[in-house]
């Protein structure tokens, strides 16, 4: 069956992305944000996964006040980069992984979640930076490592899904997959956030104590920040702080015990707060052990033959 092995945090700050398109990534001020991600992306080529599902939220790309799916997930074969008003970023179009995506949506929504179904769907920087610092630069005319399957989720317009419904919906996920019956390695990447606000009386904001809280919490006690209403969001993290529960749909996706793999909180990126982690699941360890007793097995049972 497919499985998911981990879960990975991490914000999706738009200067990232122009920072890696404008060759800037050793400049002191950014090169003290990537070298933050060195590791991530030694485990991620280790890790090698089949299929990445990433959480993420459209900036008025694909979905504008006229049409505000709560959650949007992509089954399309493919999904190209958006211009975002100074042109697509210079990413590979991002290929999908029709099969999959499907099978979660029939899951998801029979397990009561009602999901909208895009099957045409065009992609921004809250999707591909993430990509890109787990991933490392990509040539335009390349291809990512992996296929994706896009979850957008509304975290622009009021009102938002609540961190409890999104963890929820990680479950769903997370039955989803391991009903599927190919053998595949999946990622879940939860991104956005973390504190920052753009604009108005408090525009710059950041809440480092409030950001590693939740950081910690979501390694070890994931129930506590499903119950944080909106309003603490907003006066916290900021009016756009409330990304943050969309790192509750990857943990909710994940076991309820889980280990930390690495922890990387840096600011200001821009005038936000960028945090990353990454949460492997512990039944990845005892499945991974189970295959390789069962390879040891069958080569001693080819020897006896």
């Amino acid at each position: 069956m497919a499985r998911i092995i981990a879960g990975i945090g991490a914000s999706h700050v738009p200067a990232i992305g122009a920072a890696i398109d404008n060759g800037k990534t050793e400049e002191p001020y950014w090169k003290r944000v990537f070298s933050g991600f060195v590791k991530s992306q030694e485990w991620m080529r280790q890790a090698k996964p089949d299929v990445a599902i990433i959480v993420y939220n459209d900036h008025a790309s694909a979905f504008s006040v006229e049409m505000i799916p709560t959650f949007a997930l992509g089954c399309a074969a493919e999904f190209p980069p958006a211009d975002e008003g100074w042109g697509p970023r210079p990413v590979p179009v991002v290929e999908g992984h029709p099969a999959l995506a499907s099978h979660i949506a029939q899951s998801v929504i029979l397990d009561e979640f009602d999901l909208t179904i895009c099957n045409k769907m065009e992609v921004d920087h809250g999707m591909t930076v993430p990509m890109n610092l787990l991933f490392g630069k990509v040539d335009k005319d390349s291809h990512w490592p992996c296929p994706v399957i896009p979850l957008a989720v509304n975290v622009v317009m009021y009102p938002p899904p609540t961190g409890h419904r999104c963890y929820m919906l990680g479950k769903a996920i997370r039955k989803a997959v391991e009903s599927y019956p190919e053998d595949l390695r999946v990622v879940i990447f939860g991104t956005g956030g973390l504190s920052h606000q753009i604009s108005g009386p408090r525009a710059g904001l950041i809440n480092s104590k409030w950001d590693k809280a939740f950081l910690d919490n979501l390694s070890k006690n994931p129930k506590k920040l499903i119950k944080i209403p909106h309003v603490d969001y907003m006066r916290e993290a900021g009016a756009e702080g409330i990304e943050m529960v969309m790192w509750l749909i990857m943990r909710g996706a994940l076991d309820d015990k889980v280990d930390e793999v690495y922890r990387f909180y840096t600011v200001p990126a821009s005038n936000t707060a960028v945090g990353h982690i990454i949460l492997a699941n512990r039944s990845r360890a005892k499945a991974s052990g189970k295959h390789k007793r069962a390879a040891a097995r069958a080569k001693v049972e080819r020897k006896r033959s």
